[in-house]
C-alpha cells in the first residue's frame, strides 16, 4: 500500500490553528515504533501528524493517521467501560460499584481461592497493547509477589515466542538483532512468511529504500502479495512447507560452498553434525514438499550468499507453526553460515506484531523470565527479586508457569481456577473451537481489565476499567529493542485508572502494601533490577529518543545491533546450530475438509478491533463478517462468486464470511483476517501448537467451503448477527445495575 508523507510539527509548527495543542505519542497499531503527535483541541483529540522518529521519518500508514478516533468514544463498535463492575453470582447482570467495593471484592476472592486451591491456581496476563511497559512491570510483580506464582504471560504466546525461544536457543538472544532503521543499507532482503507490505508498512518503506540502493529482495510465501509484487526474486512455497525450504536453503548454502568457513569455525558450534543432517534437504529431492523448482531455489540463496549485508524477516507465516521456532533456528543458521550477524545492517528480524509485544516480554511477563530476560529458574534472581520486592525468598516459584495457550486445558482439568487478564480478549482471539472458548466460563473467578466491553468482558465477573493510550504517560518497546516514550494527550473518563494503579490497589487490600507515584516511578524500579536496560533513563529516552538494548550504564546510548564482536549469549559465547526435520503440519486436507485455511491480517485493523473497529475511517475501510481469500479456480469450483457470503467449515466450527475470489491466492489455500466478530476465523482454526512454547498453528488447518444459495438470507443475517452481538455488549453496560 502507498505510504503518505506526513504532517511534521517539529518543522511546521505555524500550520496549527489557534487552541491546537500537539502532545507526542507512539502508534500503537504495529511494532515499528512510529513516533506522531496527537492534536487535540477542547480537550479531544482531532488527528494525528507524523513526526520525525527513528523508524518513520515523518510518515506513517493508514492505522497511524487514522486510528485515533476510538479515544472520542464513537461507540460505533462497542461502548467505552467507565466504572468498575461486578457480577455476585454466575450469570447475574453487572453491578456498577465503587472503585473500593471492586477492590475489596476482587481482592477477597482471589484470597480465598489462593488459600483453598494455592497460588498456582491463579493465571495472569500483561498486555502488547497500549498499556505500556510499566503496568506490565507491575503486573508481573503482582502475579510473583502477591500471589506467589510465576503464571503470567502475554500475547507474544501467540504470535513470536517461537522466535525467541529459536533465537535464545541459537544465539542467546530471543529479539531483533538488527534496527529497523538499519534495513535501509542491507544488500539483500529474504522476507519469508511476512506480508511486509500490509502488516508494517514503514518497515516495508525501509526495505523499498533498500531496494533503491540497489539491494535484492526475496520473498518466499505461498500468496501473491504486495510484497511479494515488489520482490526481485518471488518463491511461492507450498502452505505448510516452511521447515523444509529453510533446510534447503541451508543445503544449497553447503552444497555450492557458498558458507563463510572461518566465521563458522571462529564463532559457532554444531556444524558438523548440522551438515551432515541437513543434506537430504537439497532442493532437487524436496520438490514435492516445497513445490518449488530446485534452480529457483538455488538462485535465491546464491543472491543470498552473494550480498555484502544481508537480512532475514520474518512474521507470523514462520511462528504459527507446530515447527515455528523450529523454523526460526534453521533461519539462523542461514545468517550464521554466512556471517551476516555482529554488525550494522544484517541479522535476523522478527518484526512484532503488536505495538509492546517486544516491551511486554522485556518487562517479564512471561512464565519463565523476569524483567531483563532473568530466569524464574535461577536461584540468584529469585533472591534479587524477592529482596527487592520484600518477599520472603519461599515465595518465589522456582518452577516455570503456565502459558496462556495451557489455560482452557487446566481450567478444565481444575488446575486453574481465577484469571486476570489485562488488555486482552482470550474468548476472541485464542485458537480453537467454541469448546476451548467455553472453558473460560468455568472459572470461579475472571478478572478482565480493559478500555472497551469485548467478549472476555462479556463472561467476567469483575471488569476494572482502565486508561489507554492518549490518556496516560508511558514506554513502549517496539520490535527493534527500541525503548521510546508517549505521553498523556487527553483526560481519560473520571471514573477510570491507570492499570498499575488498580494492581496496585489490588495488592495493597491483599496486604502487600505497593504504591507508586507515578510511571517514571515505576520505570526507575524495573531498571534498577534489570542490567540489560539499566540506563534507559526518562530523560535519555526525551521527545523522541529511541534507546535500544542493551543500554547497561548512564552513558550507555544503547546498541543497535546484537552481538558485536560476534559474542553470542550461549553459556560459551558461540553460536549454535540447530538442525531439526521436515514434517507435515498436524492436520492437513483430505476428501472432507480439502482446503488450507491461513490466517492474515487486515492493513486497516488490529487485534480483536476493539480499538480499530471505533475508528470512523478504518471501519469504513472493512467491516463485519470480514473475507475469506479464494483463489479463483477454486471459487469456480465452488459456484462462488466475488463478494458473497459463503461458510468455512472445520472440524471445530462453522462461520459466515465474505468471499474475496483473486489469482493472487495460491489455488488449494483460503486466507481470513481474524479481526472479526461474526467471521472469527480462530473458531475454526486448529489447537495444534509449537512443541516448545505452546503457538498454535493457525496458519494451516483444514476446511471445507460451503456456497451459500439464498444470498439475501445471508446477508440479513450477517448484519443480523453483527448488530445482535453488538447490542449484547452494549447491553450489559446499559443494564448494569448501579448499587445503592
Amino acid at each position: 500500500m502507498a505510504i503518505e508523507k506526513g504532517f511534521n510539527p517539529l518543522t511546521s509548527a505555524s500550520s496549527h490553528t489557534a487552541g491546537e495543542e500537539t502532545h507526542v505519542a507512539v502508534c500503537t497499531y504495529c511494532g515499528a515504533g512510529c513516533k506522531m503527535n496527537l492534536v487535540t483541541k477542547n480537550g479531544k483529540v482531532i488527528r494525528a501528524d507524523a513526526i520525525d522518529g527513528v523508524t518513520n521519518e515523518g510518515e506513517m500508514c493508514l492505522k497511524g493517521y487514522f486510528g485515533w478516533d476510538f479515544l472520542n468514544d464513537t461507540k460505533i463498535l462497542t461502548p467505552r467501560l467507565r466504572d468498575p463492575m461486578i457480577r455476585r453470582q454466575k450469570g447475574a447482570p453487572f453491578e456498577i460499584v465503587s472503585w473500593e467495593e471492586a477492590i475489596k471484592f476482587t481482592a477477597d476472592k482471589l484470597k480465598g481461592i489462593v488459600q483453598k486451591y494455592g497460588p498456582n491456581s491463579v493465571m495472569h496476563t500483561g498486555s502488547s497493547r497500549s498499556t505500556g511497559c510499566e503496568s506490565n512491570y507491575v503486573m508481573q510483580r503482582f502475579a510473583r509477589a502477591v500471589i506467589g506464582t510465576n503464571n503470567v504471560d502475554c500475547c507474544a504466546r501467540v504470535c513470536h515466542a517461537p522466535s525467541m525461544a529459536g533465537l535464545e536457543a541459537t544465539v542467546g538472544r530471543g529479539a531483533m538483532s538488527n534496527s529497523i532503521a538499519g534495513i535501509d543499507d542491507t544488500n539483500c532482503v529474504l522476507m519469508i512468511g511476512y506480508n511486509s507490505a500490509e502488516s508494517h508498512p514503514i518497515v516495508f518503506r525501509r526495505v523499498l529504500k533498500a531496494k533503491q540502493k540497489g539491494a535484492k529482495l526475496i520473498v518466499c510465501d505461498p500468496r501473491l502479495t504486495d510484497s511479494a509484487r515488489a520482490a526481485d526474486q518471488y518463491v511461492a512455497i507450498k502452505n505448510g512447507s516452511n521447515m523444509a525450504i529453510v533446510n534447503s536453503f541451508a543445503a544449497i548454502l553447503i552444497d555450492e560452498d557458498l558458507i563463510d568457513h572461518s566465521y563458522i569455525s571462529k564463532y559457532t558450534q554444531g556444524f558438523e553434525d548440522f551438515k551432515e543432517r541437513v543434506k537430504d534437504y537439497l532442493p532437487e529431492k524436496i520438490e514435492h514438499i516445497t513445490g518449488v523448482p530446485a534452480e529457483q531455489m538455488r538462485q535465491a540463496m546464491r543472491t543470498y550468499a552473494a550480498a555484502e549485508n544481508a537480512t532475514i524477516l520474518w512474521g507470523l507465516g514462520v511462528t504459527h507453526f507446530e515447527q515455528g521456532s523450529d523454523t526460526v533456528a534453521g533461519l539462523a543458521a542461514l545468517a550464521l553460515m554466512t556471517g551476516n550477524l555482529g554488525r550494522k545492517s544484517v541479522g535476523l528480524g522478527p518484526v512484532r506484531g503488536q505495538n509492546n509485544v517486544q516491551g511486554a516480554c522485556d518487562m517479564g511477563v512471561w512464565p519463565s523470565m523476569y524483567c531483563g530476560y532473568q530466569k524464574v529458574t535461577d536461584e540468584d534472581a529469585r533472591r534479587k527479586f524477592a529482596k527487592a520486592w520484600g518477599v520472603p525468598y519461599e515465595k518465589m516459584d522456582p518452577n516455570n508457569g503456565t502459558k496462556i495457550t495451557e489455560v482452557p486445558h487446566k481450567i478444565k482439568s481444575g488446575e486453574i481456577k481465577a484469571y486476570y487478564v489485562m488488555g486482552e480478549d482470550p474468548v476472541q482471539t485464542e485458537a480453537g473451537g467454541n469448546a476451548e472458548h467455553a472453558a473460560f466460563k468455568d472459572l470461579e473467578l475472571m478478572i478482565v481489565q480493559d478500555v472497551f466491553m469485548t467478549k472476555s468482558c462479556e463472561i467476567a465477573d469483575v471488569i476494572l476499567p482502565a486508561t489507554t493510550w492518549g490518556e496516560h504517560d508511558g514506554v513502549f518497546t517496539c520490535s527493534d529493542r527500541g525503548f521510546q516514550r508517549f505521553w498523556k494527550a487527553v483526560e481519560p473518563p473520571k471514573n477510570v485508572k491507570r492499570d498499575w494503579e488498580i494492581i496496585s490497589l489490588l495488592a495493597t487490600e491483599m496486604g502487600y502494601p505497593m504504591h507508586y507515584e507515578n510511571d517514571q516511578a515505576v520505570w526507575d524500579e524495573m531498571r534498577s533490577l534489570c542490567p540489560l536496560y539499566e540506563g534507559v533513563t526518562y530523560e535519555k529516552m526525551g521527545e523522541l529518543g529511541h534507546i535500544q538494548w542493551p543500554c547497561e550504564t548512564e552513558e550507555s546510548m544503547g546498541s543497535d545491533f546484537l552481538f558485536e564482536d560476534n559474542k553470542f549469549h550461549t553459556e560459551n559465547g558461540k553460536a549454535n546450530f540447530i538442525f531439526t526435520p521436515w514434517h507435515a503440519p498436524a492436520e492437513t486436507p483430505d476428501a472432507d475438509y480439502p482446503l488450507v485455511l491461513c490466517t492474515v491480517r487486515e492493513v486497516g485493523h488490529y487485534g480483536a478491533r476493539s480499538q480499530t473497529g471505533n475508528c470512523v475511517a478504518l471501519d469504513t475501510l472493512a467491516s463485519e463478517p470480514g473475507y475469506v481469500q479464494i483463489n479463483t479456480q477454486d471459487a469456480a469450483s465452488y459456484g462462488i462468486k466475488d463478494q458473497e457470503l459463503v461458510y468455512v467449515n472445520s472440524r471445530r466450527g462453522k462461520i459466515i464470511t465474505r468471499a474475496r475470489v483473486s489469482d493472487r491466492t495460491n489455488k488449494g489455500a483460503v486466507y481470513m483476517t481474524f479481526h472479526w466478530w461474526v467471521g472469527a476465523c480462530n473458531e475454526v482454526t486448529d489447537e495444534a501448537s509449537d512443541r516448545v512454547t505452546k503457538t498454535p498453528e493457525t496458519k494451516y488447518c483444514a476446511v471445507q467451503l460451503e456456497k451459500i444459495a439464498d444470498q439475501k438470507w445471508a446477508e440479513s443475517h450477517a448484519v443480523q448477527a453483527h448488530q445482535e452481538l453488538k447490542a449484547r455488549l452494549r447491553g450489559h453496560i446499559e443494564n448494569a445495575v448501579r448499587a445503592a
